[in-house]
């Protein structure tokens, strides 16, 4: 009998990255695919991205709608608590053989709590990053401490899932998602990008993308405004793609002032979703990539497009050569700019190597969850590793 694998997701960029995992667990003649759809995937604001998953062809398991309470903080915290409730109602159901999460986000720590709580083995892409600037920062460290299997996307990251204590044989360094769509999808030519745009790309163009600071002082909405006034100098000659925030606490402030500004200025176009096949078409060709997005400082080096990233967001995360980091202040966001713009930073940005190639990523984490799941390491209760010796990564 096969093995049924929960995977969940909640986020346009998520799903973006776990498709390809997907796909491989759906054609597999071991494993079973159980998709659980949740999060913003199922909200009109955010653009009901669950249709992208629909087209796929993708089977759905569930659709679990979760976002009831509005925004800030009182209402994530609520929303945690309904997740954890919803899902683990799910999951005593429906008794998949383990539950598969991505990256670090408040609904998949209340995923990843209903799978511990019902000790149902949790698989974890994405462990090991830093980001000082995020609650996720430490959600992802307490999915790491609950899950059984380990996908950090890069060396560094193994090593610091395993001084949380991860024994080392159940981390493995696959390299990351993004790379590898980056690599392996079929990206669209430019003019083929301006008309699914329906946006003309004849002058340089940059692609935006603002997520709110949730451990900062500065409220979200404040910072963003930063961004916009050092931006409105290069109007007349760039254009600019903003795809907007997620449903942290004052995402819905940043997406109303992203609506105001793009009405008001005709070389600007906003998208909810973009889906992962244009959005990353958008980045090959783009001439900066700016704001806070994980993508701006893990994917952009595949392409080495020159990036700015802001403020304390992504702090404590690899920076490649391609990306240039500053302050959230108006004047700092317009000194970063003028530097990204120039030719000496474009020609170092195109140097870049990513460290996330790590091959065949997808195919990897699908065929090592299957020897996972057909082993004994399966049955056995977590143990922590002490590290005191050598292991596989430390070192690189």
């Amino acid at each position: 009998m096969k093995k049924t694998v929960a995977v969940v997701t909640g986020t346009r960029a998520e799903y973006g990255l776990l498709r390809r995992v997907i796909g491989y667990i759906a054609d597999s003649d071991k494993l079973s695919l159980s998709l659980l759809v949740t999060g913003t995937h199922l909200s009109a604001a955010f653009g009901n991205t669950v249709t992208e998953i629909e087209k796929d062809g993708y089977p759905i398991a569930a659709k679990i709608d979760i976002l009831k309470f509005g925004d800030g903080e009182l209402a994530t915290a609520k929303t945690v608590a309904y997740t954890t409730d919803a899902f683990a109602r799910w999951f005593d159901c429906n008794k998949p053989d383990a539950v598969l999460v991505l990256g670090d986000r408040y609904e998949i720590f209340a995923v990843a709590a209903a799978a511990a709580m019902l000790r149902i083995p949790l698989i974890h892409i994405s462990g090991g990053d830093v980001t000082k600037g995020a609650a996720d920062d430490y959600f992802r460290h307490c999915i790491t401490k609950m899950a059984n299997l380990h996908f950090p996307s890069c060396a560094q990251y193994a090593n610091r899932v395993i001084a949380l204590g991860e024994p080392p044989h159940s981390v493995h360094n696959v390299g990351g998602l993004g790379d590898e769509n980056i690599r392996k999808l079929a990206l669209l030519p430019k003019a083929e990008l301006a008309q699914s745009l329906g946006f003309s790309l004849d002058l340089p163009y940059c692609l935006v993308t603002y997520h709110p600071e949730t451990l900062s002082d500065i409220a979200p909405s404040q910072q963003f405004c930063a961004l916009l006034a050092a931006l409105t100098p290069y109007l007349q000659t760039h254009r600019f793609i903003f795809t907007k925030a997620n449903a942290d606490a004052g995402g819905a402030k940043i997406n109303a002032l992203i609506d105001s500004y793009v009405q008001q200025h005709q070389s600007c176009i906003a998208f909810t979703s973009m889906g992962v096949l244009r959005y990353l078409s958008a980045m090959k060709y783009a001439a900066a990539v700016i704001g806070n997005s994980s993508s701006g400082v893990v994917e952009t080096p595949t392409f080495g497009v020159p990036t700015l990233n802001i403020g304390n967001r992504q702090a404590g995360r690899i920076m490649c050569q391609n990306v240039l980091c500053c302050g959230s202040a108006q004047s700092e966001i317009e000194q970063g700019l003028q530097t990204i713009f120039t030719q000496s930073f474009y020609q170092k940005a195109h140097e870049t190597v990513s460290p996330y190639n790590g091959g065949d990523t997808a195919k990897k984490i699908v065929q090592l969850t299957t020897d996972f799941l057909y082993s004994t390491d399966c049955a056995k209760p977590k143990e922590f590793f002490d590290v005191k010796q050598e292991h596989p990564y430390y070192g690189d």
